[in-house]
């Protein structure tokens, strides 16, 4: 019987990681509201009560989305890279597992109440110091807000509204007529 339980535990594990991904991909598509717990459990392949079994509730599983995305993308990623990286990212339309989507649910998650609004606004502060350590300008939490809205407003514009031609522009050619303007906003003086 003991040779039993890893296997099951094995299968929780797969079963928790399905959740996750089937929720993230979710989420970044329609964000928190118009995403049902049985549209994650149905792309899970599994039953909807093991999403309240293992996360307690669809907060709980947005809440563990947003920190192993956002927050773990923000700790992995150098702040000289976080503005290329994430805009990169926000540009790329596959769906790998390299891919981060935090800034897509973000946005599109932006209405909604509960825990995961205290979790987007501590996003947000969070991208928003990394940010501001590129520049030694006395208004560093301007210009990193600045930056953080031009990838918002990217992103809304790209993924959510689909405004031609951003929405279909070529990775590349967005990059390169960002690129210098964050820099200039980001500037070190010395």
């Amino acid at each position: 019987m003991s040779a039993e339980q890893p296997s099951r535990r094995r299968d929780a594990a797969a079963t928790k990681d399905a959740l996750l991904d089937a929720a993230a991909e979710l989420f970044a598509e329609r964000g928190f509201d118009r995403t049902t717990v049985r549209d994650i459990a149905g792309l899970a392949g599994v039953n909807q009560a093991l999403l309240f079994r293992y996360f307690g509730s669809k907060e709980a599983l947005f809440e563990l989305v947003m920190t192993r995305g956002g927050f773990a993308h923000l700790e992995a990623t150098a702040p000289e890279e976080l503005f290329a990286e994430t805009l990169r990212n926000l540009l790329t339309s596959d769906n790998t597992e390299h891919r981060h989507r935090s800034l897509e649910t973000y946005l599109r998650s932006t209405g909604a109440d509960g825990a995961g609004a205290a979790l987007r606004e501590q996003l947000g502060r969070e991208y928003g110091r990394a940010l501001a350590t590129l520049t030694d300008q006395p208004d560093a939490e301007l210009r990193a807000d600045l930056a953080l809205a031009w990838l918002l407003g990217i992103g809304l514009v790209r993924a959510v509204t689909r405004k031609e031609p951003l929405a279909t522009a070529a990775p590349e050619e967005v990059e390169r007529l960002v690129g210098p303007a964050i820099r200039t906003l980001l500037e070190r003086s010395g």
